[in-house]
């Protein structure tokens, strides 16, 4: 059987490889560099935008900045940048922020050369012209800085629009731990859940490949590690480093398998209730494991081995290990306390709706068994009685 890999083409890291950007766009050629950049990090501590100046100062390489994003990216967010875009006559495409500015970037990548395409139609194209890209990253979660994916959200019907294509992965990608030392404890949590997330949705989807494992695997050792340390002490830059690298790791593992039903239902919820993504996948992951262990025992005991490694029993008790240990790190960080912000006074009735957006989207049919509604409606179900316990003051 023949297995793909697609990653990124260079992967630089460690701390302070930032200032590698005007090497790398050398490398892909670049002389006129227009920056989707997140506004958090305009701003002081970071205040990125006069170190970005001073770094591509030495080689007079042209730079334009966007960062009129709030949020997630938009339809019309993409116009916009863009629009910009060909005003500069950019002729390479960086990302520095979350995933949302990394999958605008994207996005802009592609829709500058190509105006006409539909995001429906990107998927089913063999090759796709776009700008060179460079990603770097500042949060350690969504892995979009080594994946093939995008997430836009259609501003007329609110859906979010997943299209996927192995030209949509980053040319080059920087992983700098310093630009993340001043992530706030509740994004170091969401981001790092979810990019926990991937990497087990990677290893129990049915697109799983040899290679993608190997990825999905050491994600979960690394993140599993340094999560706590991370949420802990911000400033810790060793585990920093552990989590962006994990989080990449994740990134391309999910891309090269794909995930499944906690992210296809956290989508949905995310939408609906406007919750943070990785925030919305955290509070679902726990239930779709258990929904999904008597069908993938083998792979969620290995899973539960390397999340409690002093653990130990049958194929079946390790399994169970994974569903409780991710409910231990939800308990941990406070997920089920900053679900209730969004979700505390919800009924069920908004549940058929979550459901039909849920079945609409990317990768309900990767799952080790494919979900049908009455699955979905008590997921969401017994994510509302989880959260029913908690209330917000």
């Amino acid at each position: 059987m023949v297995q793909e890999m697609h990653l990124p083409g260079s992967i630089y890291h460690g701390a302070g490889s930032i200032e590698n950007l005007a090497d790398a766009a050398a490398e892909i050629g670049a002389n006129n560099l227009f920056v989707v950049i997140s506004t958090s990090v305009l701003r002081e501590p970071l205040n990125l935008e006069t170190g970005l100046k001073k770094i591509l100062k030495k080689t007079n390489l042209q730079l334009t900045l966007f960062s009129e994003l709030k949020g997630e990216p938009t339809t019309e967010n993409v116009i916009a940048a863009t629009n910009n875009c060909k005003e500069c006559n950019a002729d390479c495409i960086v990302a520095v922020g979350g995933g949302s500015a990394i999958d605008l970037a994207k996005a802009v990548s592609v829709m500058t050369v190509n105006p006409d395409i539909k995001y429906h139609e990107i998927p089913r194209m063999k090759r796709i012209k776009r700008l060179p890209l460079i990603a770097v990253p500042t949060t350690a979660g969504t892995g979009s800085e080594a994946t093939k994916v995008m997430v836009i959200t259609d501003i007329d019907t609110g859906i979010k629009l997943n299209p996927g294509h192995p030209g949509l992965i980053p040319d080059i990608t920087i992983l700098d731990p310093e630009l993340t030392l001043t992530l706030p404890k509740s994004f170091t949590v969401f981001t790092g859940m979810d990019a926990l997330a991937h990497a087990v949705e990677a290893f129990v989807s049915t697109k799983a490949t040899i290679m993608s494992d190997n990825f999905a695997l050491k994600a979960i050792r690394l993140i599993n590690k340094a999560l706590p340390d991370a949420y802990k002490d911000g400033s810790d830059i060793e585990a920093r480093e552990t989590m962006l690298l994990g989080s990449c790791f994740a990134g391309i593992a999910f891309s090269n398998s794909s995930t499944n039903l906690a992210h296809a239902a956290g989508r949905a919820l995310g939408a609906r209730f406007h919750i943070p993504h990785g925030l919305s996948v955290a509070l679902l992951l726990p239930f779709v494991v258990e929904f999904g262990l008597e069908f993938a025992q083998e792979r969620y005991a290995t899973i539960g081995k390397i999340l409690n490694p002093g653990a130990d029993g049958s194929e079946k008790t390790m399994a169970k290990e994974t569903l409780k240990m991710i409910m231990s790190l939800n308990d941990q960080f406070h997920i089920w306390e900053e679900g209730a912000k969004y979700l505390n006074g919800s009924d069920e009735s908004i549940i058929p709706l979550l459901v039909d957006d849920a079945l609409a989207g990317n990768g309900i049919l990767t799952n080790q068994v494919i979900p049908v509604h009455e699955d979905i409606k008590q997921i969401y179900q017994k994510l509302l009685k989880k959260i029913s316990e908690y209330s917000v003051l």
